[in-house]
């Protein structure tokens, strides 16, 4: 089962990857797009500026014309009645009607005069009125063909953000996905590593002890031949020294192991020795220590303060040595063909299959 998942895995990580890469290439697309109508909506912007300015600007003036006229006309109703009232003397044109004895006649005069230049300055008001208006309506039209432009513009914009968004949100899924069947695959494989390890660990343990038990036999055998310099198969046979038992395991070996395992996820620390991180020794003198038994902080140190046994006699709490003197590495085995151990900086506490690779020897804590 383990090594079909493996391509299975594999298919699935490249099916997704390959969805990832389509939805990056739309989104790049769009964002692009995006770009381009942020540019054009800017420009928009600008141009209703300017046109709201020359709008102002033309409201201004026609307020200021209508401001002077109307001056003017005030001016000019004012001078006309001056004149009126005194009787044409005030200015040489007036006085043209002095001759007339008709006092009726030059009030006429006169009020035809001033109502004729109210009514030039007025047309003249309503001209440029005129004008005005027009060019601000012209204004107008184009100020609400550049806000439906930009309206428009704008339009376009939100909806590919809303398309940007939504392929933004399936590539996280997809993303997400990836990392999940990355993670599952790994795990499939540390876990098949594991037990490959494992089994060859406990295929080691078996021969040992199938090595201790041919042993046995054949002390056995000696023995009751009577005697321990009888050759049993052949003339360059030797005698067979039996080897003495393993001790036995310390009551806190089961202990120490719980104490351990506890401690799992735990980061590696150099020189470290307690639950806020741990080197490989620091794990092990920790673990111990919860049981009452004292271990050096040197994986050397502790090699040298175990019972060397034979893999064949191996149990859950003896511990594993690697390197000259076990002075380079040291685990915990806790059964099952598994050890617990800190392993390198980077790293945490975790429980794996058991490394042969350089192992030196198992020793026990007493």
């Amino acid at each position: 089962m383990v090594a079909s998942a493996a391509p299975a895995y594999a298919d699935q990580i490249s099916d997704a990857q390959a969805q990832a890469a389509a939805i990056t290439a739309k989104l790049n697309a769009t964002q692009a797009q995006i770009a381009g109508l942020t540019a054009q909506v800017n420009r928009a912007d600008y141009k209703l500026s300017q046109l709201q300015s020359q709008i102002s600007a033309t409201q201004a003036q026609a307020a200021k014309d209508q401001q002077t006229v109307t001056a003017d006309q005030a001016q000019l109703r004012k001078q006309a009645l001056a004149d009126y009232t005194s009787s044409g003397t005030s200015n040489t044109e007036t006085q043209l009607f002095t001759s007339n004895v008709n006092t009726s006649g030059i009030r006429s005069e006169y009020s035809s005069i001033a109502t004729g230049n109210v009514t030039s300055t007025i047309a003249h008001l309503h001209t440029a009125q005129v004008e005005l208006a027009a060019t601000q309506s012209s204004l107008e039209q184009q100020k609400t063909q550049a806000q439906a432009t930009r309206s428009s513009l704008q339009g376009s914009k939100n909806q590919a953000a809303a398309l940007a968004s939504q392929d933004a949100a399936t590539l996280n899924g997809v993303n997400a996905n990836i990392q999940k069947l990355v993670a599952q695959k790994q795990a499939a494989q540390a876990a098949a590593a594991q037990a490959a390890a494992q089994a060859a660990f406990n295929q080691k343990v078996q021969a040992a002890q199938a090595a201790k038990a041919a042993q046995a036999t054949q002390v056995a055998t000696v023995s009751a031949s009577g005697g321990g310099t009888r050759p049993t198969s052949g003339p360059t046979s030797t005698p067979v020294t039996p080897r003495p038992p393993p001790p036995p395991l310390s009551a806190g070996a089961a202990g120490a192991v719980q104490a351990a395992e506890r401690e799992v996820g735990v980061p590696y620390v150099w020189a470290g020795s307690s639950p806020s991180g741990f080197d490989c020794s620091g794990l092990i003198m920790w673990a111990y220590a919860q049981v009452g038994i004292s271990l050096p902080h040197f994986s050397g140190g502790q090699y040298a303060s175990t019972t060397h046994i034979s893999m064949a006699d191996i149990q859950p709490g003896d511990l594993l040595f690697y390197g000259p003197g076990g002075s380079e590495h040291v685990s915990m085995y806790v059964g099952g063909g598994s050890m617990i151990e800190a392993p390198h900086t980077g790293a945490s506490v975790w429980i794996v299959g058991v490394s042969t690779s350089g192992l030196t020897g198992v020793g026990r804590v007493v």
